[in-house]
């Protein structure tokens, strides 16, 4: 039986196209990669011929705000100092944060795009803990001082397990 081997790519339709490509790529980092006539925006946060484009922006989204039809985009970071790094562009930009968290798995910031698309920014611990789990985490503390929660986390965790 065939099988996919990971995410190619995601699209969605936005409200205001500029706005939107300036959050995924001021903030996030996602580079554009091409833009359609049509006016969709691709954008990838690899090398264009790595990956063309994991994010499809298209205009047309003409709701009142209160419809949510994407429960979350997720994006991967290589350290946990990254994700705190975007704590910081975060709060620096008024980018609304709706949780910072860890899921024993993972260490992450849920966030909010320009049309309220639910964005996770994560960094994975290589611990595999049983979904769904969750811990609030601080990340206005050091990077040690984050570890040091992780670990506490995944103590209590280990602990309830026994």
């Amino acid at each position: 039986m065939p099988r996919v081997t990971s995410l190619g790519h995601m699209g969605f339709y936005v409200r205001d196209m500029e706005r939107s490509v300036n959050f995924y790529r001021d903030i996030l980092g996602v580079q554009v990669s091409d833009r359609s006539p049509r006016g969709a925006v691709f954008m990838t946060a690899q090398n264009r011929l790595a990956e063309h484009h994991e994010l499809y922006l298209a205009p047309g989204r003409n709701d009142d705000g209160k419809v949510n039809v994407i429960q979350q985009i997720s994006f991967r970071c290589a350290s946990v100092a990254d994700v705190k790094e975007f704590y910081r562009v975060f709060v620096e930009n008024n980018v609304p944060i709706n949780r910072c968290v860890s899921h024993g798995n993972t260490v992450s910031i849920y966030a909010e795009d320009p049309d309220g698309n639910s964005v996770e920014v994560y960094w994975p611990t290589g611990v595999d803990v049983p979904q769904p789990f969750g811990k609030p985490m601080d990340l206005t503390k050091n990077q040690a001082e984050i570890m040091q929660q992780l670990e506490t986390i995944l103590a209590e965790w280990r602990a309830s397990q026994a």
